[in-house]
């Protein structure tokens, strides 16, 4: 356990100790670089939501809202979870439920 841990300190001090050193030959970036925004490479544009995809996030965001202002009384006499309940407030809101 000691021998590892001796070892590890011997090869780290050198790389502590060279840190400095390489800092400073480290090219500094260029001025268009600071600019560009910053998102990771390889990482896609951020789309614009189709209509559907809006109106989707709508009816969850107004679902939810109204799940959340069902009292714990009501939501154990009402009997469905939170997944049941929201297939049923879709339905309706998308105007699918025939009742």
């Amino acid at each position: 356990m000691i021998n590892r841990f001796v070892t590890i300190v011997g090869l780290a001090v050198p790389l502590l100790a060279a840190q400095p050193l390489l800092a400073k030959d480290a090219p500094a970036k260029p001025p268009a670089a600071a600019e560009a925004p910053a998102t990771a490479p390889g990482t896609p544009a951020t789309k614009e939501l189709t209509p559907g995809q809006t109106a989707a996030r709508t009816r969850q965001k107004t679902c939810g809202s109204e799940w959340r202002a069902l009292t714990d009384a009501q939501k154990a006499a009402q009997g469905p979870k939170w997944p049941q309940y929201w297939s049923k407030c879709n339905k309706r809101l998308k105007g699918g439920d025939k009742t």
